[in-house]
């Protein structure tokens, strides 16, 4: 199904839609919506022809939701209530009384508007991106503004450009039309259509290893499954992860709690420090920590755990020299092969990528990082992506019990 089909949607539609599932009634959701019965029906034998597949069954006492209905109601109500709490957390007038009031009167071209405004920076290339006239976008932002009845936007010398506020709601609509673009694809996954990619964030390193390790293995499970990995530094990908540009991240957690986003611990993976083979450093009982700040070192960008890692482990004394900070796998080999270079690995990685590398022997690293998946919070997976997510546990899990030594379950 094309994105073009999916954006034809209207709210409307999927306001009429989520009464008469809620209510089981057309005559209920007529007077619910404040629409005559005959503007219900219409609207909602338009939903089924946009979907693809019936979603209501017409009875004498009632119209109830098929199978079809209730996978895409539920992404209808969590629209809704996203949609509301958006513009709650936004400021609008009357608070969340006020928020359904407002959502009520918002169209999605203007949604859609703010959005593509956010995404490019400014008006002229929203305009582009959308294929829309500047005056039919600035049409759109304006009757958007109006109906939030609160600035979004502000001028300056190089154009006019969302307010901070603008930005944060921009992201969180954006957010909350995936569910209707998902539920989607769920009905059309179930007619046997190409599904949407997944798209994955890959953290740099530990990521990259595990995704390369077990995407043979799902992709012959799911031969008609398409996948998108997209590869960014630690903080990028979790920027990435918030603004809804991939739908879950694989690799190190975060280290630090975050209310907006859930993490899945499928292991421990502990640091090692990690140097060619044939190092002069390689094959000694135990390493100092001043034998190590004679060496340079390959660093993880900051705000990284291998960054965090690498502080900890010369606190309280001089840093050793570190002039390259990277995380790519494709650097850091050549680097370290031709070179007395040390870098700090997980022992995940070091498992998977260790040819011709050895730890060096130190005592243990800290603090010692957990490899998982990072959603956003209050995320609801498609099947794919709960199939792909239990794939990945189960990979995990499979290699402890093979090489119990290497990593560690993350404890209950």
């Amino acid at each position: 199904m094309s994105q073009e089909t999916i954006e034809s949607i209207s709210f409307r539609q999927l306001r009429l839609f989520e009464s008469v599932g809620r209510l089981e009634s057309v005559r209920g959701a007529s007077e619910d919506c404040n629409l005559s019965q005959p503007a219900v029906t219409q609207s909602l034998s338009k939903l089924e022809q946009l979907v693809g597949v019936k979603l209501v069954e017409r009875r004498a006492s009632g119209s109830y939701l098929n199978a079809n209905g209730d996978l895409f109601h539920r992404r209808v109500v969590r629209f809704l209530a996203q949609f509301e709490r958006a513009l709650t957390l936004f400021g609008v007038e009357g608070g969340e009384a006020g928020a359904k009031v407002v959502a009520a009167r918002l169209l999605r071209s203007q949604v859609r508007a703010l959005i593509a405004i956010v995404e490019q920076g400014s008006f002229p290339l929203a305009a582009q991106a959308l294929g829309l006239s500047p005056a039919t976008l600035q049409r759109a932002a304006r009757d958007l503004e109006s109906n939030l009845r609160k600035p979004l936007f502000y001028r300056t010398a190089a154009g006019t450009i969302p307010t901070p506020d603008g930005i944060e709601l921009g992201r969180r609509l954006k957010l909350c039309l995936q569910e209707i673009d998902w539920g989607v694809r769920e009905l059309a996954a179930l007619q046997g259509e190409t599904t949407a990619p997944i798209v994955v964030g890959a953290m740099p390193l530990g990521g990259s290893v595990l995704l390369a390790s077990m995407l043979e293995d799902y992709m012959a499970r799911a031969p008609n499954a398409q996948v998108v990995i997209r590869n960014e530094s630690a903080v990028e990908m979790v920027k990435s992860l918030r603004a809804g540009d991939v739908d879950f991240v694989v690799g190190l957690l975060p280290r630090e709690d975050a209310d907006d986003l859930d993490t899945l611990p499928l292991a421990h993976t502990p640091y090692s420090i990690v140097a060619r083979d044939g190092h002069p450093l390689a094959g000694r009982d135990d390493v100092a920590v001043s034998d190590l700040r004679g060496h340079d070192w390959l660093i993880g960008a900051p705000g990284s755990s291998r960054r965090a890692c690498f502080d900890h482990l010369f606190q309280g004394g001089p840093p050793a020299r570190a002039p390259i900070a990277t995380s790519a796998l494709a650097i850091i080999r050549p680097l370290l092969a031709a070179s007395d270079r040390l870098t700090l690995m997980t022992s995940y990685e070091l498992q998977h990528e260790g040819q011709g590398l050895t730890a060096i022997a130190h005592g243990p690293i800290s603090p010692v990082p957990v490899i998982g998946v990072t959603t956003r919070a209050n995320w609801l997976p498609t099947r794919l992506h709960a199939d792909f997510i239990e794939m990945i546990r189960h990979h995990v899990e499979s290699e402890i019990t093979a090489r119990p030594r290497v990593m560690e379950l993350e404890p209950a």
